[in-house]
């Protein structure tokens, strides 16, 4: 196993200390272990999701532009949206 040493704002000290202190990790290498291993684990779902889901979006919208609606389209079909959930639940 390696080792390195970083430097680490104080206030990121103390939230590691603090999550040793509690008992949810043995020590600080656990911590920041954990730590990184979640960075991946988001960095990898926000991949998939541009890969699997933006990129295909973006390529059926640019092939077919008559099927897109302007920004202000769509926020007026979510405002028409709200008010009508709204409407329903008041009744």
């Amino acid at each position: 196993m390696g080792s390195m040493t970083v430097n680490l704002p104080d206030d990121i000290v103390a939230l590691v200390a603090a999550k040793v202190a509690s008992g949810e990790y043995l020590n600080e290498s656990d911590v920041v272990r954990d730590g990184l291993l979640t960075l991946v684990a988001q960095d990898d779902a926000l991949d998939r999701w541009l890969r699997d889901d933006v990129v295909p979006s973006y390529k059926e919208v640019k092939a077919n532009p008559e099927k897109s609606v302007s920004l202000e389209e769509a926020f007026d079909g979510f405002r028409r949206h709200v008010r009508e959930t709204a409407a329903r639940l008041k009744a």
